[in-house]
């Protein structure tokens, strides 16, 4: 039984940077709060939790002040940063900066097209931290979509500009954009640019880990996909490794590996989500190896 761990699977460059700031910041005080989980794994929230990071709610947040608090990678929108200065609260601002560049980009937009009467319109995840900060850019005026059943929230006799979540599928963000371009031309005879902005808004590093997936789901008889339920990227990711391999399991840990989807012979590939942690991955590894025997006796 051969065992790879992916070696482009892991964080990103934006969740690695607010767990190490969390880090940083335990290390001069015994106690963090952080504005919702850290990172979208449980394993992870836990590790950290016994360090002293402090999950709260929104709702909470009211109740706090003189205090620090931590902003995570899906960044906040602005009634966040207004309620801080309002209840004396440090913020610790771990915001990707990929995301705060893309609701700059929305801001700009919603503030030109408002006098338009035209649409922002964002694919992603309606309650998704990331989608919050994002339609908090625009008064919280802009449209979720996240499926086709979502496109009737659109008028599409008037302007639409599209954008992503970050952490989005491209083909299912292509295929929105599609859509709508069919909707509009259904509904004014013709497309213009004035009709129809489309930004694709998907980070490269997370893009760039579909076709990463296909070829190594591809390249071993067996997947297990290591990601916390919570994460959508998770799950676009996971359905990639899906479609090129029906041996394809999603798990959050070790604990859930039935013995009976292995074979003795079979080539097994390790892979996670962009909140994924590398320490995971290799305890999955680990458990397999020291199940080896086990494995020909199911």
């Amino acid at each position: 039984m051969q065992v790879e761990i992916d070696p482009y699977s892991g964080y990103c460059f934006g969740v690695e940077f607010a767990i190490q700031m969390a880090e940083d910041e335990l290390q001069e005080s015994e106690e963090l709060y952080c504005l919702g989980d850290i990172v979208h794994n449980n394993m992870e929230v836990e590790r950290l939790y016994n360090k002293g990071l402090r999950t709260i709610t929104r709702e909470e947040l009211n109740d706090l002040h003189d205090c620090k608090v931590l902003i995570r990678a899906h960044g906040e929108p602005p009634s966040t940063y207004e309620l801080a200065l309002k209840n004396n609260i440090q913020l610790i601002d771990a915001s990707c900066p990929v995301v705060l560049k893309l609701q700059n980009r929305i801001k700009h937009s919603y503030d030109q097209i408002s006098d338009e009467e035209g649409q922002i319109v964002i694919y992603g995840k309606t309650g998704h931290a990331e989608v919050i900060g994002l339609t908090g850019q625009t008064n919280d005026e802009a449209i979720i979509i996240s499926s086709e059943d979502d496109l009737d929230k659109i008028d599409f006799s008037k302007p639409v500009v599209l954008y992503s979540q970050t952490t989005k599928s491209t083909q299912g963000f292509y295929k929105i954009k599609d859509l709508i371009e069919q909707r509009i031309k259904a509904e004014k005879g013709q497309l213009t640019i004035k009709d129809f902005d489309a930004n694709d808004s998907i980070c490269r590093q997370v893009s760039n880990r579909e076709p990463r997936m296909k070829e190594f789901s591809q390249q071993h008889d067996v997947i297990f996909f290591v990601s916390g339920k919570k994460s959508s990227n998770g799950r676009a990711l996971y359905n990639v490794c899906l479609e090129n391999n029906p041996r394809s399991y999603f798990i959050e840990n070790e604990e859930e590996i039935d013995l009976s989807w292995i074979q003795p012979d079979d080539s097994i590939g390790i892979c996670g989500a962009t909140s994924t942690p590398r320490w995971l991955m290799e305890s999955v590894s680990d458990f397999l190896h020291s199940q080896e025997a086990n494995v020909a006796l199911v």
